[in-house]
């Protein structure tokens, strides 16, 4: 029945609310404001929908409703009282107080308004106190601050209180109010360090959450970024994360009406996306800047996710800054007046390429991509002037290393493998060497370099036999080294003589040990190591030399972190752990028939040399040198680099008595973040890993702290069918572990959703699974939610554990013998559940007791005192009945004997709760 009668809407709305159905009662008020005409029934209709808000905490609505029913009636008593309400939840005690006190002038008498009127004088009286002393307080800080002549360390403690102060909402409100953006400002331009980061992480604070700050401060980046220190260019990456964040929603904390001052967010993040381009290219930008500039765009310009639709960000990026992005790219550091880099930024610029290219969505913004590099190559090839020349041929290296097909094409366009040519020839070294370098890089994928081994070689070899410069030698052997390894590991198709692989490498070992030469240039020595160590008499002379190794591992952990990826192919050619393709022997037969080519295995790729060269590795401290690796930049240790690492890891955690090793050198840890974030195939190497160490380490020393708990997702994770046994065996092996350490691991187990996965295993044929997963379960059932489910009926949870029991297989009865007299002490139904869920417990049971393994036996004699401590006297007499008494009596009068004391003591409390239930008569001691 709908009516539009407005008052018949009212009274409707009342019944709903004295009923407390308060969402229909603002239905029907809500009806009834459109239909009605009358001023003072609107009023009332408002008035009482406030009170509806007011319930559902709605407190703007409550507010202003309750003053529409004020400007109709200024004397309106309960709704000045319940605007007053609504204001104070507000925040807004100064109008609430003014509301109130209307109210107190109509009825002086009511106790309700004047309990009211004081307590909020009294608020607002506090309020203004600390308004002021917080403003006296900000006062006071930047004033020591901006003071030359005071002590550093009260300027350091009064940084920090500013630091604290604008993570609080209201302590942010009073720098800001205080002029505070300005002086912070003046912080900056001191140019002292330690003045930098304290202002930049105030503002940090500040920024969090808060547009319409946000949009204030945006004047203020541009300074920042110029400082040539690290931990500044950190911490004002993460202002502008901060800033990002607010303005995209990317905080989603809930933040009130300040939304509302910030019109426009999108017109602020393009701002901020401009800055972040035009610092790109700025040369008063400092190296560490320019990193953190291009992550905070790798991190916030492309879709994390493809089923965004919008990418509009990365086409912006695109169209404004693609030519910036390519200009850090081609930068030569040996030219004079190039920019300030780091060692790391031209390859974070090549991955920010890849990215923004991979988030297109069709061909003709791919081909818009590829026109703008295309134009700016040309515009910098200029055959009169050099420099210009190396910067284009630089620049498609950094597109080779990025998104490759653009580099391909732009390599394969007219004039740009001659001019390749021409300056590999050219009297200057720096053009040599980024001729080299882009020859290298244009080799990545063996199917497209035909074209470039049937020049490349030649040309090479030419360079490193003429070239007296040990810089160019190196990079022109690297270059022969990737044409060289074109076959993989196929031992059959080497491009080279015999022997001359060997010769290579053994220079860029020799290379690699010497500090004489610089950084970049022994960081190809591990290029061409990368390699050359398809080769398995490569391998195994490397890891001979420790020197070499050392110097490898040394390099893995310093500054420079492009070396990553080189470090890491080189140890997963030395582990052999790399995907192999299974050969079958018909088809070698076909093959062999047909005359096609069949791969071969090198004789030291075979398992004893593999194992051997793991010990090599793990003496030469590999695992500290992994444990540096992982913990680099995402920007530049890319998903495949994870799976290369995991998959190292992997091979090395093979032996369990090299396991320890790993761990003494922080191993344990350093796996956790490659089995939580990666490619699939490295997410779950990594676990695999994870599991093996977990298995047999403590894992308070395994995995310090709270990272304990983060081991669990990755072992559970392993647990689907759908990985292979031997996951499945470890992953419970090192769970089992887990769970006997403490309850709060058990608790994470099962909140990972692990039980019904370790109880499918528990139905496995296979026997070492089934026992894993039993012994895993054992250690689970101290756990109240396990019990329950054994609790629950319906199911063959009891009866599965009841028959294992029966299996022929010490371990397996042992672990579910246990948990079956530990389920079964902390749970007194089951025991006479166990006897209805299978005709064989009895049997079973009297197995267990007769068992030769004490330790069988030991579980079997608890589960019957259990049974008769159970306060289920059928079930107790049952027993008695059955040959059990005549096992007991045998077993509790056995002289003492140190192997089975432990069977012997429980037979005899068995027999003593017997005599107590009065089911047999004391018996005398034998004579």
């Amino acid at each position: 029945r709908t009516t539009n009668n407005p008052v018949q809407l009212k009274d409707e709305g009342n019944k709903h609310f004295q009923a407390g159905d308060i969402d229909l009662a603002i239905e029907c008020y809500t009806k009834a404001i459109k239909v009605c005409k009358d001023k003072k029934v609107l009023a009332v209709i408002h008035r009482n929908r406030s009170a509806c808000y007011l319930k559902k905490e709605n407190y703007a609505n409550a507010a202003s409703d309750a003053s529409k029913a004020i400007d109709v009636d200024a004397a309106d008593i309960k709704a000045l009282y319940r605007r007053c309400q609504a204001l104070e939840k507000l925040g807004k005690l100064d109008m609430a107080f003014k509301d109130v006190q209307r109210c107190a002038t109509l009825e002086p008498k009511n106790k309700t308004f004047l309990e009211t009127l004081r307590r909020l004088g009294a608020e607002i009286q506090a309020k203004l106190k600390t308004t002021f002393s917080t403003d006296s307080r900000v006062q006071n800080m930047f004033d020591i601050l901006l003071d030359e002549e005071m002590e550093k360390d009260k300027r350091e403690k009064a940084a920090n209180n500013l630091i604290v102060l604008s993570r609080e909402d209201a302590g942010a409100e009073r720098i800001f109010q205080n002029n505070g953006v300005a002086l912070l400002l003046n912080m900056i331009e001191t140019g002292k360090p330690e003045m930098i980061l304290a202002a930049v992480r105030t503002l940090s604070g500040m920024c969090t959450g808060h547009k319409a700050r946000v949009s204030k401060e945006n004047k203020s980046r541009k300074v920042i970024m110029a400082v040539d220190n690290e931990e500044i260019a950190l911490a004002t990456c993460n202002l502008f994360q901060c800033i990002n964040d607010s303005l995209t929603g990317g905080d989603t904390r809930e933040y009130g009406k300040e939304e509302a001052l910030v019109m426009d967010a999108a017109k602020d993040l393009k701002t901020i996306l401009l800055s972040l381009l035009e610092m790109l290219t700025s040369k008063k930008v400092s190296g560490h800047g320019r990193d953190q500039a291009l992550n905070l765009l790798s991190k916030n310009v492309p879709r994390r996710d493809k089923k965004e639709k919008n990418h509009s960000r990365t086409l912006f990026t695109i169209d404004h800054g693609l030519k910036k992005i390519l200009k850090v790219c081609g930068q030569v550091t040996e030219l004079p007046d190039q920019l300030p880099l780091t060692e790391n930024t031209q390859l974070i610029a090549s991955v920010l390429l890849n990215k923004l290219y991979d988030d297109l969505t069709c061909d003709p913004e791919r081909t818009n991509f590829k026109d703008i590099c295309n134009e700016y190559i040309k515009s910098k090839i200029d055959p009169n002037d050099m420099d210009k020349t190396i910067h284009a041929i630089n620049t498609i290296s950094g597109l080779l290393q990025g998104p490759f097909d653009v580099g391909n094409a732009l390599v394969g366009q007219q004039g740009i493998m001659e001019m390749m040519v021409a300056l590999c020839g050219s009297e200057r070294e720096v053009d040599q060497m980024i001729a080299v370098e882009a020859l290298i890089h244009a080799s990545s994928k063996m199917s497209r370099a035909s074209f470039i081994i049937t020049n490349g070689v030649s040309l090479l070899k030419d360079i490193y036999k003429k070239t007296k410069n040990e810089r160019i030698k190196i990079r022109s052997l690297v270059g022969l080294c990737k044409l060289g390894s074109a076959g993989g590991d196929d031992y059959s198709l080497r491009q080279f003589a015999e022997g001359s692989t060997e010769k290579l490498a053994k220079q860029c070992r020799k290379w690699l040990c010497n500090p004489q030469i610089d950084t970049k240039t022994r960081k190809w020595a591990i290029e061409g190591l990368a390699y050359l160590t398809n080769d398995a008499d490569v391998k195994d002379d490397f890891v001979e030399d420790e020197p070499a190794l050392k110097a490898m591992f040394e390099l893995a952990k310093s500054k420079d972190k492009t070396i990553l990826y080189a470090v890491a192919c080189t140890l997963v050619n030395c582990t052999n752990c790399y995907e192999k393709k299974d050969i079958i022997p018909e088809l070698v037969q076909l093959a062999k028939f047909s005359k096609q080519h069949v791969p071969e295995q090198h004789p030291k790729d075979k398992k004893d040399f593999i194992e051997k060269r793991v010990k090599r590795l793990l003496k030469a401290g590999v695992t500290s040198a992994l444990a540096v690796m992982v913990k680099a930049d995402n920007a530049i240790l890319t998903e495949q680099t994870k799976e290369l690492l995991a998959r190292v890891f992997l091979a090395l955690s093979e032996n369990p008595r090299d396991r320890g090793t790993i761990v003494a050198q922080g191993g344990g840890k350093a796996l956790i973040p490659l089995a939580l974030e990666g490619t699939d195939a490295g997410k779950v190497k990594a676990s695999h890993a994870l599991a093996k160490i977990a298995a047999i380490s403590n894992p308070e020393i395994a995995f310090p702290g709270e990272r304990v708990y983060e081991v669990v997702r990755p072992l559970v994770s392993l647990l689907h069918t759908d990985r292979d046994g031997m996951q499945n065996f470890e992953a419970l092996k090192g769970l089992t572990n887990l769970a006997g350490y403490s309850e709060k691991l058990r608790v994470k187990i099962l909140k990972e959703k692990a039980l019904p996965e370790i109880e499918n295993h528990m139905f496995e044929e296979h026997d070492q699974i089934r026992r894993a997963a039993t012994e895993c379960m054992c250690n689970l059932v101290t756990c109240k939610e396990v019990q329950d489910r054994y609790l629950e009926d319906g199911n063959d949870k009891l009866k599965l554990l009841v028959l294992l029991c029966g299996e022929d297989d010490d371990e397996l009865q042992i672990a579910a013998a246990g948990a079956l007299a530990m389920i079964t002490a902390a749970q007194k139904k089951l025991c006479s559940k166990m006897t209805q869920v299978t005709t064989q417990w009895l049997e079973i049971l009297q197995r267990l007791c007769l068992h030769t393994n004490p330790n069988v036996q030991h579980r079997g004699l608890v589960i019957v005192y259990n049974m008769l401590d159970s306060d289920d006297s059928e079930l107790a007499k049952k027993l008695i009945e059955s040959e059990m008494l005549e096992i007991l009596s045998v077993i509790g009068k056995a002289a003492d004997n140190p192997k089975r004391q432990e069977p012997i003591d429980t037979a005899r409390t068995c027999l003593v709760k017997a005599m107590d239930l009065g089911l047999i008569k004391p018996f005398t001691s034998p004579s």
